[in-house]
């Protein structure tokens, strides 16, 4: 059972969202990689409803939305699209936008196009071309569509053996999100919603044009908005580096998590909510005192 059922559903653009709560200020949990679905912002969700109007969306590829085959449909200019039209779906002029991982990238896309519309942004684990990745993984992901003569470890990142056998790799990608000890529930959820979608969809996620370096510098040069990142110092999918680099860039807090892994959220969820809840107030607040300034309020 959800701790909370949604007060208003819909489509857009293939893209099923959910809406939890009415209060003042909106927080829109943006997906992460279509492996997962929204239900990975479950420890948030019922929380932050309690005390705000909350936006999720399951991303193209995975939940309840549509699964595309062309990997062009996976651009992270097209999430963000779909970003823009739930905000608009949903009725939701502007919001606090929370990311997690691969979210942070089309999350900054909407902020660059769409700065009005953003109170404050909010990044979990960014996966984000901005500090080296992890080398063994890194090897591996640039021989992607290669035949390995391997299967151990990171060579799983592999389309070939993904066809060959997703559920294994769908474990091995989880049991290396799950770093912490005594992480099994989180497992058996995050590799139940992994097996939502299938290998030649998830290939396609993985052919979908991302940002990279000098297209991300670009953007969080140009970031205006309040900006917290919070990241594990024991991530295995993404170095807490990355964090520390976006933090750097965009002028934004960074809290950095001792031994936690790549999903802080979930298994560290009261310090996670607290600490977004605090930033939420604050982005909210500020805006407003800005508008008084201004005479919009």
């Amino acid at each position: 059972m959800r701790a909370v059922e949604p007060d208003e559903t819909g489509f857009v653009r293939g893209t099923y969202w959910e809406r939890f709560g009415d209060g003042d200020t909106t927080v829109l949990f943006v997906p992460a990689w279509a492996i997962v679905h929204a239900r990975v912002w479950k420890m948030q969700v019922a929380y932050f409803a309690r005390h705000f109007r909350v936006v999720v969306f399951d991303p193209r590829g995975n939940g309840r939305s549509e699964r595309p085959q062309d990997p062009a449909a996976y651009s992270e200019h097209e999430y963000a699209a779909d970003l823009a039209a739930v905000m608009d779906a949903s009725e939701t002029d502007r919001a606090v936008v929370v990311s997690l991982s691969m979210g942070a990238q089309r999350a900054l896309l909407f902020a660059d196009a769409y700065p009005e519309r953003v109170l404050g942004m909010a990044f979990i684990a960014p996966s984000l071309q901005l500090a080296p990745g992890h080398s063994e993984r890194a090897h591996y992901e640039k021989r992607f569509g290669e035949q390995l003569d391997t299967d151990e470890g990171w060579a799983k990142m592999n389309a070939h053996y993904w066809r060959r056998d997703y559920r294994s790799f769908i474990e091995f990608f989880f049991e290396n999100v799950f770093t912490e000890p005594h992480s099994t529930k989180q497992i058996e959820d995050t590799v139940g919603w992994g097996l939502e979608s299938d290998a030649e969809t998830l290939i396609a996620t993985a052919l979908g044009p991302g940002l990279d370096e000098a297209a991300t510098r670009e953007i969080t040069d140009r970031l205006c908005c309040p900006v917290l990142v919070i990241h594990g110092e024991d991530d295995r999918i993404r170095p807490v580096e990355v964090g520390e680099a976006l933090a750097a860039a965009t002028g934004g807090e960074f809290m950095r998590m001792p031994a936690v892994g790549h999903c802080p959220q979930a298994r560290k969820p009261v310090a996670v909510n607290l600490a977004l809840r605090e930033f939420v107030d604050k982005a909210a607040t500020g805006t407003r005192r800005e508008e008084a300034v201004h005479g919009y309020s």
